[in-house]
């Protein structure tokens, strides 16, 4: 089933990011990136979302698949937020989090 590939995938990726969190961060480009704080990962993940607006201007379909690859893993707790708004409607979730 492709879908459940899907969530294997995210799962994985989850279970890496998780790792990651505790790697030494001079092994590690993430670990590293993770001890240094939100500024430097935001910055990071900037980096990258403006790597895919570019290529969606270019029209570069490998390069945007690539950067948002790049953003969901710089992105770790996309997953475990995509779970929490699972089965809920657009305007039931913006409503949980204006409260």
């Amino acid at each position: 089933n492709l879908n459940l590939m899907k969530q294997d995938i995210l799962k994985a990726l989850n279970e890496v990011l998780e790792e990651r969190l505790q790697a030494d961060p001079e092994k590690s480009y993430t670990a590293g990136l993770l001890q240094t704080g939100p500024d430097s990962i935001l910055k990071k993940v900037g980096e990258e979302a403006t790597e895919v607006i570019i290529a969606s201007k270019a029209g570069d379909n490998d390069a945007i698949i690539h950067g948002i690859a790049d953003l969901w893993f710089h992105a770790e707790r996309v997953l475990a937020e995509l779970e929490r708004r699972f089965g809920l409607s657009g305007l039931e979730e913006k409503a949980k989090r204006n409260n």
